[in-house]
């Protein structure tokens, strides 16, 4: 037996069809419009950075903040009105990711230089995988991130052994090197030797002098290659054990906001409403086909 539905608020269905959803004219123009304020205004922020900008500019760039922050919070707040839920929303992880994004500059009212924290409105552009039908992208990226929690055990393993190898590396070659001139003063500094050497990065900060010193140095380099392709190795098996091609939805739920459904899903995992309206559904279907049928 199927759930019975909760009624709907048709403005509520409205603004939510057009601010979560990518699949009607409205909703990408929408999405589009947002992602062009939101590039405009990481933009000002980059902006605001440089010191050598005109106080005219600085003025402007400091009206536009206004404007990008306001159109933000409205946004922010039509998403929560037109959530049936919306604590639900409020505590996802774009809802916290919304909020961040028009905290700064209310912040920077009573703190200076928090304006700056803007450029976390960035992160919002991770909604360009739900306005240009990206979902085949974001099924890829969830199955390296299931990948990557399967590995985990594994890896950190891998994270002990190479905890050990390098404090023991790096205590050999303090015996070795042992002397103010050299570099090598302490076993913790010997360690962090160890560990860039291994890691192939290389400062040249601290350098071995003698021989024998070099020679283990030339062997730590080579096994630091050796070494790098194991995770990678562990990661490719997992990701390849977690292969699916099957299809991800870009519907959000109206109740509690989640977006990560089945593409033949009727119900959200989540709370178990409906994800559509069936009623509405048809009349937007009839209306594509040329009816007079209008959505209220």
């Amino acid at each position: 037996m199927s759930k019975p539905a909760q009624p709907t608020h048709p403005r509520k269905e409205i603004i939510h069809e057009i601010i979560f959803e990518a699949d009607t004219p409205l909703g990408r123009l929408f999405d589009i419009l947002l992602f062009a304020f939101i590039l405009g205004s990481v933009l000002v922020v980059m902006l605001e950075s440089m010191e050598n900008l005109s106080d005219q500019l600085d003025q402007f760039l400091y009206i536009l903040e206004w404007i990008f922050t306001i159109f933000f919070t409205i946004e922010y707040i039509l998403r929560l009105y037109s959530t049936y839920k919306p604590i639900k929303y409020a505590t996802s992880a774009f809802g916290i990711i919304d909020l961040l994004a028009i905290l700064p500059t209310y912040l920077s009212l009573f703190i200076v230089g928090t304006q700056s924290l803007m450029v976390i409105r960035a992160l919002r552009l991770l909604r360009i995988f739900r306005v240009f039908k990206l979902g085949t992208y974001l099924r890829h990226g969830q199955l390296i991130m299931l990948s990557l929690r399967k590995s985990a055990p594994k890896i950190t393993v891998f994270f002990l052994f190479v905890l050990v190898l390098v404090t023991i590396i790096g205590s050999i070659m303090y015996l070795i090197e042992s002397g103010p001139e050299s570099g090598f003063s302490s076993i913790p500094k010997s360690i962090y030797w160890a560990i860039v050497t291994l890691t192939t990065v290389g400062y040249g900060d601290i350098t071995p002098q003698t021989g024998i010193g070099q020679m283990l140095s030339a062997m730590v380099m080579m096994l630091g290659y050796c070494i790098i392709a194991i995770p990678t190795g562990i990661i490719a098996v997992d990701l390849y054990s977690t292969k699916d091609d099957t299809p991800i939805s870009t519907q959000v739920c109206r109740y509690c906001a989640d977006d990560d459904h089945e593409h033949d899903a009727v119900y959200c995992k989540t709370c178990g409403e409906l994800l559509k309206d069936p009623v509405r559904e048809i009349e937007k279907k009839e209306l594509a086909k040329g009816t007079n049928r209008s959505i209220p």
